[in-house]
């Protein structure tokens, strides 16, 4: 796995001094830079780890989903609790939400 482009270096240093402009502490502007460098990376697929990314097939039973992919189709329809939920709880609240 390639460490960060030039680019992204330059995209993290210029996110960090922004952040400690606007007078967040230099390890929380850190994170923040770190963090948006790495969301980008995730959404252009540069990183490995795709796991939390996606809410499946919707082609695909919803019991056949991941509960990552659950979690994240219940995200998108504003969906309460979804965080405390099994991976049963999700397939019912989604399919009832749907009908709705």
């Amino acid at each position: 796995m390639p460490s960060w482009s030039k680019k992204e270096d330059r995209q993290y240093e210029h996110i960090k001094q922004s952040q400690e402009k606007y007078g967040k502490a230099p390890k929380r502007a850190k994170e923040i830079a770190a963090r948006t460098v790495n969301k980008n990376r995730r959404e252009e697929g540069l990183t490995q780890n795709k796991r939390t990314q996606g809410t499946g097939n919707p082609r695909h039973s919803l019991d056949s989903h991941t509960k990552d992919e659950l979690l994240n189709q219940a995200k998108q329809l504003n969906i309460p609790g979804r965080s405390r939920m099994t991976k049963g709880e999700l397939v019912e609240a989604l399919k009832s939400k749907k009908r709705k």
